[in-house]
């Protein structure tokens, strides 16, 4: 079973913030402050609507915010012609340059090349009832679908044509959850942005007739930002710990593990214990085998019962999910794909969430493990594996930081 792009629907949304907290994102009926960095789409406001028209020849169009939001309640309505797609751009950015990166869709992978100044981003998708996909979220200009929701029977259901559609997008720390109409769509972890701008799309569109979409209602409630913290320095191991065989030391602003062929296994522990969280670190093998392991119990349990999560990093199985001694793979990796997120004798990109049960992971922005209501341990420490058991040991590990949930 494939965990690349699967959406997990969870619990309702927090109840509405109060009135106070409250801005309208159409404040003195003007779109002053708003900017269109993409398309030439016709934007403008009527009768207290936004009012987005197709324009002949005109690439997907963008109308948003002059300004950057990091956590935020966002709702909205929406009225859109069924001819029409549409969505709205959350957390996103523009290409500082051309770049060529892996796009999956329609079952598929395949590289693209976008230009300087392209949007990318996270785009909570608005679409029609015929492609049931409203609600899920796209990411645009980049990786394709990362929520799809049209295989759920009652969020791709949600969306009704010819009508106002109101839309609950909630974004805090490394997750994205979205409601359409009063019911839970997407509900995504995923590490790669925190912060951008907001962007209300008009579709590229060939039908001769023009099509509209319509917003009205638009208000938002700024919640602040999540900051990454380092839990490594850089400069020394303080805050960690090392146990068994291997060596552990500080090497060019990196952590180096190291063992001989055969040397008994060996772990680099955190001191401090987490519950949930988000870490996030680059690793590189240079040679043999390595783990991150995360909520490891500081002295063995009784025979049965979980002591860690570990997150292989391996060549051969970058991005699979185990419990040491008990459960060999939980989640094993597709070895067709992992070919195209893994990158060997380079520097890798790892991102664990762990909230509850749920458990996502994330190898250079490809998710591989999205589980949820998992028996494992709750809390613990992290640790880097030394695994000497088939070959000699010479892993890399640098930037590592945690992001605390919502």
């Amino acid at each position: 079973m494939r965990f690349f792009y699967i959406a997990v629907f969870c619990a309702l949304l927090p109840a509405a913030l109060p009135a106070a907290d409250w801005v309208s994102l159409l404040e003195g009926g003007s779109l002053a402050g708003w900017t269109q960095p993409n398309g030439s789409a016709k934007y403008e406001i009527v009768n207290g609507e936004l009012v987005g028209t197709t324009a002949a020849g005109s690439p997907n169009s963008f109308l948003g915010p002059q300004r950057s939001y990091g956590d935020f309640i966002l709702e909205f309505e929406v009225l859109v012609d069924p001819r029409l797609n549409s969505g709205v751009q959350i957390r996103s950015h523009q290409y500082p340059e051309e770049t060529t990166t892996w796009v999956y869709n329609g079952g598929r992978r395949r590289e693209r090349t976008f230009p300087q100044g392209r949007i990318h981003g996270y785009q909570v998708e608005i679409s029609n009832e015929e492609r049931a996909s409203s609600g899920g979220i796209f990411d645009e200009g980049r990786r394709g679908w990362i929520a799809d929701i049209t295989g759920d029977p009652a969020a791709s259901k949600a969306f009704k044509d010819n009508q106002w559609n109101h839309y609950r997008i909630e974004a805090v720390g490394d997750r994205i959850r979205v409601r359409v109409n009063g019911v839970a769509c997407a509900d995504l972890v995923d590490p790669l942005d925190l912060e951008g701008f907001i962007g209300f799309q008009v579709h590229s569109f060939r039908d001769p007739k023009p099509a509209q979409a319509r917003w009205r209602n638009m208000r938002i409630a700024d919640l602040g930002r999540h900051a990454w913290q380092p839990i490594f320095d850089g400069e020394s191991l303080g805050g960690w710990r090392h146990e068994g065989g291997g060596n552990a030391a500080v090497a060019s602003g990196a952590i180096r593990l190291t063992a001989a062929q055969g040397a008994s296994a060996g772990v680099l522990l955190s001191n401090a214990e987490y519950d949930d969280f988000t870490v996030r670190l680059k690793y590189k093998i240079v040679s043999g085998n390595s783990g991150v392991f995360f909520r490891r119990a500081a002295e063995p349990p009784p025979d049965g019962e979980p002591r860690s999560y570990e997150i292989e990093v391996a060549p051969d199985s970058a991005g699979g999910l185990q419990e040491p001694g008990r459960r060999p793979w939980i989640v094993k990796p597709d070895a067709e794909e992992m070919q195209h997120y893994y990158r060997p004798g380079e520097w890798n990109e790892l991102a664990v969430s762990a909230r509850g049960g749920r458990i996502v992971v994330h190898v250079n922005g490809t998710r591989t493990v999205d589980r949820n209501d998992d028996t494992g341990r709750r809390s613990g420490r992290l640790g880097l594996q030394v695994n000497a058991r088939r070959a000699a040991v010479d892993v890399w590990y640098k930037d590592i930081e945690l992001l605390q949930p919502e």
